[in-house]
């Protein structure tokens, strides 16, 4: 079965910007890349709106055909640009509500990954809650790869999958060691304990079983979590930043280990959702 990676876009300057990244991806393990734009046909609020229901299906589908259409010579540009003519790419245009036909789509198809963008705010809780790529991440079960808008590209070297060494990490753990292989990268696990959690709960001798030259294990004792993450992503020159998904909204799990508008303004790589 052929690799695919799923490209939600809007068409936006940020979707355009992420779409370097499901090229590069794409080239890296040899997937095509399927963009899909989900539209809403608008409804009638007027009475006997169903004599006219079809017409305005027929405009809507007709108008959103026709901009889609316009878009795809420009992502044919975004490819050529940046060396990438070789990735197949190919379209979808579907009609619905976005969140849920992307999921569908996604759960239809063997997807090696869902890739998007994000608008930026001010804060990583204005760039991140309430869009349609913090519900992706929370729905979609699979591995969902979200590029801040103001992201450049850079290959992906160096991974940072932030942990606690727990049980249920394994499996997560499992899948971004192999995306790490797949690109060659180092991955970097990290946990945050304080000072109590440090001498009790110190899991990593336990998973210290895996060999791989290209895996090193990291436990730092602190409470300063924010500048604990952003020196290490600085001091390991990390390119992409991956969590593992519980139950729980993985933003909730974003915001427990603190991260505020200061370290919002600072990273400006891959954030990688695992379920």
């Amino acid at each position: 079965m052929s690799k695919k990676i799923l490209f939600p876009t809007d068409f936006s300057d940020a979707s355009k910007n992420a779409f370097i990244y499901a090229l590069k991806l794409a080239s890296n393990i040899g997937a095509e890349v399927v963009t899909v734009h989900v539209y809403q046909v608008p409804h009638a609020h007027f009475v006997n709106a169903a004599e006219y229901l079809h017409e305005v299906y027929n405009v809507a589908e007709l108008s959103n055909f026709e901009n889609y259409r316009d878009e795809v010579p420009e992502f044919r540009a975004i490819a050529q640009a940046n060396n990438l003519s070789h990735v197949k790419i190919s379209h979808v245009l579907i009609a619905g509500e976005t969140v849920s036909e992307i999921k569908k789509l996604a759960e239809k198809e063997d997807y090696e990954l869902v890739v998007m963008g994000t608008k930026g705010g001010n804060s990583l809780k204005e760039t991140f809650f309430g869009t349609v790529a913090s519900k992706v991440m929370n729905e979609v079960k699979g591995l969902v790869l979200v590029i801040p808008e103001n992201c450049q590209y850079e290959p992906i070297q160096k991974i940072l999958f932030m942990t606690k060494y727990k049980t249920e990490d394994t499996e997560s753990f499992r899948k971004i060691l192999s995306l790490s292989q797949a690109y060659n990268a180092h991955l970097d696990c990290l946990s945050i304990l304080s000072t109590e959690d440090f001498i009790k709960n110190d899991e990593k001798e336990n998973w210290k079983m895996i060999e791989d030259k290209n895996v090193t294990f990291h436990s730092i004792n602190g409470n300063d979590k924010e500048k604990i993450i952003l020196d290490f992503i600085t001091a390991h020159t990390i390119n992409m930043v991956a969590l593992h998904v519980y139950h729980k909204n993985f933003f909730e799990k974003l915001f427990d280990i603190s991260l505020s508008k200061k370290l919002a303004l600072h990273i400006n790589i891959p954030i990688l959702a695992i379920h």
